[in-house]
């Protein structure tokens, strides 16, 4: 039998595993509905997916007034957290992961949500025990920095040459490349398959199933 090409396999989660994306970017607009400032359109809101709150914040409205983002952050939290109860993995998600786990691969999460954030989503999932190792944007530098998978790898001992990250930013894609990981990007979250392709990941998957098949056969 063939030796597997990785070791390691490291997912993001809201778009990836997740179906969360329109609920983080309808928590963004009400946000700044709350607070009477500049709505960003769904297209500047969905790009900043991935990222560590205060960044994504930023770069979705660079022309607010920075005192002005602690108070969008509060705001964008407490309408997030009252949908986030009832988001749900993308279908075909827990099997890919135990079939996965079955086979011998490490699996690891690398997230621009919170620490608390990830593991209420983990405990909603029943997902806690799957993962052998988590980073989460408050824990360490925001993506694209390769600070996450770097962290990850010596956690677990294992070797970026053998580590693949798969997401649905391009954020995810150029935080694997920074780190001298292979990636592989899944068109389904919040980031345009057009922008994804152009950075020539290993492959795109168009659904979990696709994503699972393409990891059985290759990975």
């Amino acid at each position: 039998m063939p030796r597997k090409q990785f070791d390691l396999i490291v997912f993001d989660w809201d778009g990836t595993l997740m179906d969360s994306t329109t609920t983080i970017v309808a928590s963004m607009q009400a946000a700044a509905r709350d607070l009477g400032l500049p709505v960003p359109d769904t297209r500047a809101a969905s790009h900043v997916i991935g990222l560590g709150l205060q960044d994504a914040m930023q770069r979705a409205m660079p022309d607010l007034d920075p005192k002005s983002y602690p108070r969008m952050v509060e705001r964008y939290r407490h309408h997030y957290l009252s949908q986030d109860h009832s988001l749900t993995l993308f279908g075909g998600v827990r099997e890919m992961l135990t079939d996965l786990a079955a086979q011998g691969y490490f699996l690891a999460v690398a997230t621009g949500k919170s620490r608390v954030g990830l593991n209420r989503a983990l405990n909603t999932a029943g997902l806690m025990s799957v993962f052998d190792a988590t980073r989460c944007a408050d824990e360490t530098f925001s993506k694209p920095h390769p600070a996450m998978l770097h962290e990850i790898t010596r956690e677990l001992g294992q070797d970026l040459r053998r580590t693949v990250m798969i997401g649905d930013t391009t954020h995810d894609l150029q935080m694997a490349g920074n780190a001298g990981a292979a990636a592989i990007s899944v068109h389904f979250g919040a980031h345009p398959r057009e922008e994804l392709q152009a950075m020539s990941p290993m492959f795109g998957a168009d659904s979990i199933g696709d994503l699972h098949a393409w990891l059985n056969e290759h990975a």
